[in-house]
């Protein structure tokens, strides 16, 4: 038998004669159709958003498992009500919940189920000295930026490393004191004494011990961001340079390793390349048939659905569509950055089409999507 944890051992169950009656209440209205459903507890929390294409055989399940083994009879017994409502699709169920559990974050929706648990993403973290790290997805901060997703965690991790040790970005921990060279003290300090190693290796530029000032620190992670978009080549011909430079002094190991360093940056620039046609590939018009004729139309750009509107029946409805077609592809191209409201949408929208890739049919793309 499966055993609960402490503290929900200590939160009262839902009675039998509730589960008796949410049953018959199932039973009686629930329709097999695509919907989005909530379980909600006494005290009106959301504890958990669920989706399915069958609404009724769905919820039905959950009467059917035994208790405390299986998770449905587990959610059941945190459920004073349960709550739907219907959608057109199976894609607008998918996209419902996934906003829903944003929005409610929900206890027992353990964590949004995104594909591929071996995707990572690089993010450039918000502050007045911003580093790069690699992730798994995003945090609580909402000042980062993301780029992603990619395969493989370690070696993204080494590509990055050569880009902030190219352009001295720090890699210390989000909670370090920063001290540029150009911040007043209150107090004069008895002079500083190095404290950071990568800053003695040149790999670093120091805005914790005032060896750089606030501007120059954040031009640096202007070029990073300008070569993580593929606007800038600048750190690759700095590692080429001193490559070369290595070569004429006769310092072959150093060469050596001035070129497997700009090997591992260009590795991570010809992923950046495929990651942009593959997001760029998710650029068009989707148009899915929904239950009892109620089709939609979702307008995706860049992996996101940018805005959804009923199938046009009438010139004027199409007028409307084509006013925001354009006004949603007549932008310029993004960059290759994601905001962290954004990474799961366009995990989503990637399984979708990969697991349905007769949908790709229902798509046309727009004449200047990009």
């Amino acid at each position: 038998m499966r055993s609960l944890p402490k503290l929900d051992l200590l939160k009262p169950r839902t009675p039998e004669a509730r589960i008796l009656e949410l049953h018959a209440y199932v039973r009686e209205r629930a329709e097999n159709r695509p919907a989005v459903y909530r379980m909600i507890a006494a005290d009106g929390e959301v504890v958990y958003v669920g989706k399915s294409k069958q609404l009724r055989s769905r919820l039905l399940s959950y009467f059917r498992g035994a208790y405390p083994d299986e998770k449905g009879a587990r959610i059941l017994r945190e459920a004073h009500e349960i709550a739907w409502e219907y959608v057109p699709s199976e894609f607008a169920a998918l996209l419902t919940e996934l906003r829903l559990i944003k929005q409610w974050r929900p206890r027992l929706n353990v964590a949004l189920k995104r594909d591929g648990r071996n995707l990572c993403f690089i993010k450039l973290t918000g502050g007045v000295a911003p580093r790069l790290t690699v992730v798994r997805g995003p945090g609580a901060d909402d000042n980062a930026l993301y780029y992603g997703p990619f395969l493989g965690a370690v070696r993204v991790g080494e590509s990055l490393r050569e880009l902030a040790d190219v352009l001295g970005l720090r890699d210390c921990t989000l909670d370090k004191r920063m001290r540029f060279s150009d911040q007043r003290e209150l107090f004069q300090l008895a002079p500083r004494t190095p404290g950071c190693l990568r800053f003695e290796v040149r790999k670093c530029l120091g805005p914790c011990i005032a060896a750089c000032s606030a501007q120059e620190y954040m031009d640096h992670v202007a070029i990073a961001r300008a070569f993580l978009d593929g606007r800038d080549d600048g750190p690759l011909e700095t590692l080429r340079g001193e490559m070369v430079a290595s070569s004429e002094r006769l310092e072959f190991e150093r060469a050596a390793a001035y070129r497997d360093k700009l090997q591992r940056l260009q590795a991570l620039r010809e992923e950046f390349s495929r990651l942009r046609f593959a997001v760029e590939s998710l650029s068009f018009v989707y148009t899915v048939p929904g239950h009892d004729g109620g089709n939609r139309v979702y307008v995706i750009r860049r992996g996101r659905v940018r805005a959804e509107l009923d199938m046009p029946q009438t010139p004027a409805d199409r007028g409307a569509l084509d006013e925001t077609l354009a006004g949603i592809f007549g932008g310029g191209v993004d960059g290759l950055q994601v905001p962290s409201h954004e990474i799961d949408e366009l995990l989503m929208l990637s399984s979708w089409f990969r697991r349905f890739p007769e949908e790709r049919e229902r798509t046309q793309r727009y004449p200047r999507a990009s």
